[in-house]
């Protein structure tokens, strides 16, 4: 599916010094108006600016401020209380909840849509499928030629998000290590990190010895999805809404807004309207798979 183009620029308010929390203002003759900060996930940035141009067009009293970052980034600010929301494409950590908990907050966790993470690879690359196995030897520099996995005869340029982007982490902790938690394997020295998703998949379509890894909603007609399955001998399958909802894709995950405490006010309010089907529409419309919809 392809990512729908956000063209709106969002107007961004200046962060008191105080910290800020849904603040509220008005003019003598006006009506208060509200603003709302939400900053983090880099692969949530276009869905959730697109669920804030929606949101304002129908309640003009209320700004929202979005803005990236990455994951880590966002719950940091959680914490320090610069944002609202803090949205994340991976579950806050252990250290990040203790964190926040020194700081006087408790943050409260909502999922908000479901994203699966395509490997990718340029079209012209003959290679159709690979097990979670041959992904992770790739990632951790094992494998290091097209030709061992059934391609062609050539060096394999790996491509991976930053370290402060939860897709790079869920992908190290999910696919480099699989799942184990007792497994210190790191991505290659020779990887490539890129700064965006959009950065991904511009590199992988411009060159037929790239892999990298990118959120659904990203995944352009550019380049080609690899179909992934779980272990030799399994099914390979492709990402899709539909084998995320039905467990048939082997690298799927959950979407996250985190808010410093239980929300109140306008901020419980744009968080009812989130899990709305009307918000979750636009969850489909930019490829992504909603929280609402039922497991065929």
């Amino acid at each position: 599916m392809k990512l729908l183009r956000i063209t709106c620029m969002i107007l961004i308010i200046a962060v008191l010094s105080g910290g800020c929390s849904a603040r509220s203002s008005s003019e003598p003759g006006q009506a208060a108006s509200v603003y709302l900060q939400n900053k983090g996930s880099d692969t949530m940035v276009n869905l959730a600016l697109a669920w804030a141009e929606r949101y304002q067009s129908a309640h003009p009293e209320v700004t929202i401020a979005v803005t990236g970052g990455g994951s880590g980034t966002g719950l940091a600010s959680l914490a320090n209380n610069t944002v609202d929301l803090a949205n994340a494409s991976r579950k806050i950590k252990a250290e990040e909840l203790a964190q926040a908990s020194a700081a006087g907050a408790d943050p409260q966790e909502f999922v908000v849509a479901r994203d699966a993470i395509a490997v990718i690879v340029h079209p012209d690359n003959p290679v159709e499928n690979l097990t979670l196995e041959q992904i992770a030897l790739i990632y951790r520099g094992e494998i290091n030629n097209w030709l061992e996995v059934g391609g062609e005869d050539r060096p394999i340029v790996r491509l991976s998000r930053e370290t402060n982007s939860g897709t790079h982490v869920y992908f190290l902790e999910e696919v480099v290590r699989l799942g184990n938690s007792e497994d210190k394997s790191i991505f290659s020295p020779q990887t490539l990190l890129l700064p965006s998703s959009e950065g991904i998949i511009a590199e992988v379509s411009d060159n037929p010895n790239a892999i990298g890894y990118d959120g659904l909603g990203y995944v352009t007609d550019h380049v080609k999805m690899v179909a992934v399955a779980p272990s030799a001998g399994a099914p390979y399958v492709r990402p899709s809404v539909t084998t995320v909802n039905d467990g048939s894709y082997p690298i799927a995950r959950d979407l996250y807004m985190y808010t410093r405490s239980a929300p109140q006010g306008t901020l419980k309010t744009y968080l009812d309207w989130i899990f709305s089907a009307e918000a979750q529409q636009i969850v489909g419309d930019l490829g992504f798979v909603p929280v609402t919809q039922e497991t065929p």
